[in-house]
């Protein structure tokens, strides 16, 4: 049966040396005695973290949080005297009790690995981690004299946070007994009846495997083969759920005994090996050689059964140093391989850095320095109202929560609530956030969900969700909704008339229907469209007397423009037309200040080109992503306080620099009109600012200044 392996020793034993130890420890010691508190347990616990090797900080953070659970009023008016460090990771434990208290509030059917990753998201020292298992398997140790319930309770939560914690973590130590203590209470019937089949005593196997390694160790040692050699029975749990596993019967399991052997090359693993077979009889199909050919997530390693002392069977694992290291910390890791699962990649790396954490270190700097580091977490771990775990990639908002829980969820959602406070629907709610929908009866999605510019869905699954919707709506609708779109880009963006015939072929579509449905359902975007326009466009032909001169072979970069045929001239950008990349563009060289850019249709270019046709050159476009353009916008709409104010602001959030401004009031109709010379980085981010201007209360409309 079950008991614990290390002495549950009461606080007192702790305390009678408190001279000894760091002053942080003792200090917490002296305030646990003046307080009362479990001795038991926190006896216990201390215990299992010195086994694990957890510095002073941890054993007394774990120490000030049983005195801030039992005697909140002692924590809050010593917290402030506490070390900063000792906050932060009372502050951890603090933050697991909210999941422990969501894991007893779940559904019965409702999973666990939700919870076990909110857990490690809203922890940011592994240190916690320790503690929390430390605590948990010292409260299993004892709870054979708590009521039913609350036993079973502990139970379950044991086995659905804990347990998996400790194996993906590594801890061997705690895992088996923390995993045997929740079989035991749980099914305690099939416990008892594999004790039963065991035929005896844990005492009795440990004995076995200290028999076997002693024959093994001097047999190798009599070939000359240095290695380490160690070895643990298996667990009950781990024999049950080996039998679900593989669906055979407890006498079919050939490693009900297990023992590791460590050598120093692949030479010696194979050496090992037949020391082994010649040493003991080998079970005939009970061989897996994982060296030559190593499983698919890496790891490596000799498996063999025998019949080993007194006729017991007894798996025996022979590997490299190397190879140990590698399947307890590489992509083989330990964890992936026991419990045969497969996690995101995100995930999996921080539960690596997590484990490396744990192996001995020389340089005590770098390790506290590795402690106080943040974990990164690209995934949120939200909460619905029930309690249950929604998890979501870093940056979704709650129109996504809301279309991941249900379709319908998503179509009538009008607004959202993030732990009790009303928050718009482009909020991005944080791990262990609480979000509720609020939802009309009937309704539907809107287009501009589908706008990336404003923010709203984040995830391609939500937004094909609506796409999906305005899919079903009626053809004609979307249509006039896509040709809607496209007009009001091409008239905010100033551009000319243009044919829209070549368009469809360009984005991989038959028919311009086609491209108007592709806009309307949000597959394509109206700046995508224009961009198309500007860059296929051929400039259009001056009326000029004379025609233009032929472009000359010499190319090469000026900045962001590449001027044919000139030498390494000056390039400024016309003032009358403002071009920006992507527009058509001709190059008119100056008396003065060498080449002037202007658009291609600019009325001022051709009164020019009319003038000196043989100073109108070819000029392209060329690739400098951090030159600055002028560009004018001007804004329509109604005049209300603070409308200039937030022009402004959402001009500054988009990083782009005022060159110059105007308004002017009509003041018979209320009407306003605001003139802006901005300096921007290209097309696309003058189109997302347009975008979110034209979002802005009372605007009715912004768009570019044409050409003059």
């Amino acid at each position: 049966m079950v008991h614990a392996t290390t002495t549950a020793s009461h606080l007192a034993a702790w305390q009678s040396r408190a001279g000894t130890l760091p002053p942080v420890l003792a200090d917490a010691l002296a305030v646990c005695a003046q307080n009362g508190v479990n001795e038991r347990e926190c006896g216990d616990v201390l215990d299992l973290l010195a086994m694990l090797g957890c510095d002073a900080q941890t054993q007394a953070a774990a120490l000030w949080f049983e005195v801030a659970r039992t005697h909140p009023l002692v924590w809050e008016q010593r917290a402030a005297s506490v070390p900063e460090e000792l906050q932060r990771l009372v502050a951890g434990q603090m933050a697991a009790e909210r999941v422990w208290a969501l894991h007893a509030q779940r559904p019965p059917e409702g999973g666990s690995e939700g919870l076990r990753r909110l857990l490690l998201a809203i922890i940011r020292d592994v240190r916690v981690v320790f503690i929390l298992l430390a605590r948990q398997l010292a409260r299993m140790r004892a709870a054979g004299s708590l009521p039913e319930d609350e036993r079973q309770e502990l139970a379950r939560l044991t086995r659905d946070i804990h347990s998996p914690l400790a194996n993906r973590l590594g801890i061997w130590q705690l895992k088996w007994e923390l995993e045997d203590l929740a079989f035991r209470y749980l099914q305690s019937d099939t416990y008892r009846r594999i004790a039963k089949l065991l035929d005896e005593r844990r005492s009795d196997r440990e004995h076995f495997i200290r028999q076997a390694l002693t024959e093994l160790g001097e047999a190798l040692r009599a070939a000359d083969i240095r290695a380490d050699l160690a070895g643990r029975p298996k667990h009950i749990y781990s024999i049950w759920k080996k039998m679900q596993r593989k669906a055979v019967e407890f006498s079919d399991l050939y490693d009900i005994r297990a023992v590791r052997v460590l050598v120093d090359s692949v030479s010696d693993c194979y050496a090992a090996l037949g020391i082994v077979h010649a040493l003991w009889p080998h079970l005939p199909g009970e061989f897996d050689d994982y060296v030559a050919r190593p499983k698919s997530n890496g790891y490596r390693s000799l498996h063999t059964a025998v019949i080993g002392p007194h006729g017991k069977t007894l798996e025996v694992q022979i590997r490299t140093h190397d190879m140990h290291r590698a399947n307890e910390l590489g992509v083989a890791a330990h964890w992936r391989y026991k419990e045969g699962g497969s996690g995101d990649a995100d995930f999996e790396a921080k539960i690596a850095w997590m484990r490396k954490l744990l192996e001995p270190r020389n340089d005590d700097g770098e390790l506290a320095a590795e402690l106080q580091t943040e974990l990164l977490e690209d995934r949120v771990y939200v909460l619905t109202p029930r309690g249950e775990v929604v998890d979501m990639p870093h940056g979704a908002t709650v129109l996504d929560f809301a279309y991941h829980v249900h379709t319908e969820v998503g179509h009538r959602c009008r607004g959202a609530k993030v732990n009790g406070r009303i928050v718009p629907l482009t909020h991005q709610p944080h791990s262990g956030d609480r979000v509720e929908i609020l939802t009309t009866k009937v309704g539907e999605p809107r287009r501009d969900w589908l706008s990336p510019h404003h923010g709203y869905l984040h995830t391609s699954r939500a937004r094909d969700k609506v796409r999906a919707w305005f899919r079903r709506s009626a053809h004609e609708a979307n249509l006039a909704a896509g040709r809607a779109l496209l007009e009001r880009e091409l008239k905010r963006m100033a551009l000319p008339d243009v044919d829209l015939a070549k368009l469809p072929a360009m984005v991989h579509l038959q028919t311009q229907d086609e491209l108007l449905v592709g806009l309307a359902l949000g597959e394509i975007s109206p700046g995508q469209v224009t961009r198309l326009l500007q860059e296929s466009q051929q400039p259009h032909e001056p009326p000029l007397s004379t025609p233009l001169p032929a472009a000359r072979p010499t190319v090469f970069d000026h900045s962001a423009i590449t001027i044919e045929g000139v030498g390494n001239l000056l390039t400024v950008l016309g003032k009358c037309c403002q071009p920006l990349p992507g527009d058509p563009v001709r190059g008119f060289i100056t008396r003065t200040r060498g080449v002037s850019v202007h658009r291609a249709n600019c009325t001022s270019l051709a009164r020019l080109a009319r003038r000196d046709p043989d100073r109108v050159i070819e000029v392209s476009w060329g690739h400098a992503d951090a030159q600055a353009y002028e560009v004018t916008i001007q804004l329509n709409g109604y005049d209300r306080k603070g409308l200039q104010k937030d022009v402004v602001g959402v001009i500054s959030n988009a990083n782009i620099g005022i060159i110059a401004s105007s308004s002017r009031l009509f003041p018979r109709t209320g009407e306003v009109e605001m003139r802006y010379t901005l300096r921007v980085r290209d097309f696309e981010q003058l189109s997302a600012l347009l975008d979110r201007l034209a979002a802005l209360p009372n605007v009715v409309e912004a768009r570019r200044v044409g050409a003059g």
